[in-house]
C-alpha cells in the first residue's frame, strides 16, 4: 500500500453516490499546488470516501474549502484529454481528512466581500488530530516523559 498525505483546495462541491449493494461513496476533487523554478503547477486529485466515516464533516465541505487528506493513493490512470494531450488521473482512498489550518483567514474573506462575493458566514472548528500531541501546559513544561525519551 501506497499512503500519502496531500493539502489543497476542493474544486467542486462533493458528490454523493450509492452503489448497487447500497454502500455509500462520497467524492471530491482536491488542487494541489507545487512550485518549481518559479513556475506554479496544479495537481489534481480525485479524493474517494467510502462509507459514512465522514458524514458529519462532509457537509462543511464546499468548493474552494482547503483541507488535508490522509490515505491509501490508487494505481495513476493515463487518459487521453479533449485536445488528445495524455493526462494523469490520481486518486486517493481517504482514511482521514482535516479541515486546514491554511487558506481562506478572516483578511481574505474581507476581501472577497469587497469584491462583491459572499463572506463565509459560519466558523467550523476543525478537529483534533489524533496523531498530534496537545501543547504543553505550563505544569508540564520542562518535565520529561517517557514517550519523548530518544532511545
Amino acid at each position: 500500500m501506497n499512503f500519502i498525505n496531500i493539502a489543497g483546495h476542493l474544486g467542486a462541491d462533493p458528490e454523493v453516490r450509492y452503489t448497487s449493494s447500497g454502500k455509500k461513496v462520497t467524492t471530491f476533487r482536491v488542487a494541489t499546488k507545487t512550485r518549481k523554478g518559479g513556475n506554479d503547477d496544479t495537481i489534481w486529485w480525485r479524493v474517494t470516501v467510502w462509507g459514512e466515516q465522514f458524514d458529519k464533516m462532509i457537509p462543511h465541505l464546499k468548493k474552494g474549502s482547503p483541507v488535508v487528506v490522509f490515505g491509501e493513493m490508487q494505481k495513476p490512470e493515463i487518459f487521453n484529454d479533449r485536445e488528445g494531450k495524455p493526462q494523469i488521473s490520481m486518486e486517493i482512498w481517504a482514511s482521514l481528512i482535516q479541515f486546514s489550518p491554511f487558506g481562506r483567514g478572516e483578511r481574505s474573506g474581507e476581501s472577497v466581500a469587497s469584491q462583491g462575493g459572499a463572506a463565509p458566514q459560519a466558523h467550523v472548528e476543525a478537529p483534533v488530530n489524533p496523531y498530534m500531541k496537545a501543547a504543553p501546559t505550563t505544569a508540564t513544561q520542562g518535565a520529561t516523559f517517557d514517550d519523548e525519551v530518544p532511545f
